[in-house]
């Protein structure tokens, strides 16, 4: 699939055929679905906790003798029908949310979403972003420019892939909302549906072939 490679100042610069076996993959919204779901699921955190019985501190001497009181019978004032006593059916922390899922279905679900940006024109190509200062209102001109010049607005939620590291620009994105900087070997299903549009850098395309395709 031929692409068109733009500069940073939206200027057409050359053009590159994108691997078949990635960008050209038909859609499963059903596979998809499940590797979205299993990747929320897996990053979920655990934070709601209750005490049972067991938990709550005090509670270890019987309120009152078992007969003879004219009361009902208790053994403990940490039950969980006393006020201050035990959660009987609380959330706790050992709830498992993860789910499994195979690492060809998820390899397979990414190049669903990547072929699915490509066929909807909401993938840009970059040659590289060169920044004199980490300053997030060069990068914010940068991503205004461009969108401008291809008449897309991805200052409204842009996935920026990163062939390697770059502080600068990360430094500079960090304050930008709906704009992520990801590496292209840590490309996710989820981070690609997050965001409208993706921001490829040409050498990102290489990394992604090294990574996924095995």
């Amino acid at each position: 699939m031929p692409e068109l490679i733009y500069n940073q100042q939206g200027e057409k610069v050359g053009q590159v055929s994108l691997p078949a076996d990635i960008f050209e993959v038909a859609v499963n919204q059903d596979l998809i679905h499940q590797v979205a779901v299993s990747q929320m699921a897996n990053s979920r955190q655990v934070l709601a906790h209750t005490k049972d019985r067991s938990e709550v501190r005090g509670g270890g001497i019987k309120p009152w003798r078992q007969k003879g009181t004219g009361r009902a019978r208790h053994g403990s004032i940490r039950s969980p029908i006393w006020i201050g006593g035990g959660v009987a059916f609380g959330p706790t922390k050992e709830r498992v949310f993860a789910k499994k899922i195979n690492k060809r279905m998820k390899r397979q679900a990414l190049f669903m979403v990547l072929s699915s940006k490509a066929k909807d024109k909401e993938m840009v190509l970059l040659d590289k972003i060169e920044l004199a200062e980490a300053k997030t209102k060069q990068m914010v001109a940068i991503v205004d420019n461009l969108g401008k010049k291809l008449k897309k607005d991805l200052i409204k939620g842009t996935l920026v892939v990163l062939p390697t590291t770059d502080q600068k620009i990360i430094r500079a994105s960090q304050n930008i909302p709906k704009i992520k900087i990801i590496r292209a070997d840590s490309l996710n299903v989820l981070d690609i549906l997050s965001h409208q549009y993706l921001l490829i850098f040409q050498g990102s395309i290489e990394t992604i072939k090294k990574t996924y395709l095995k």
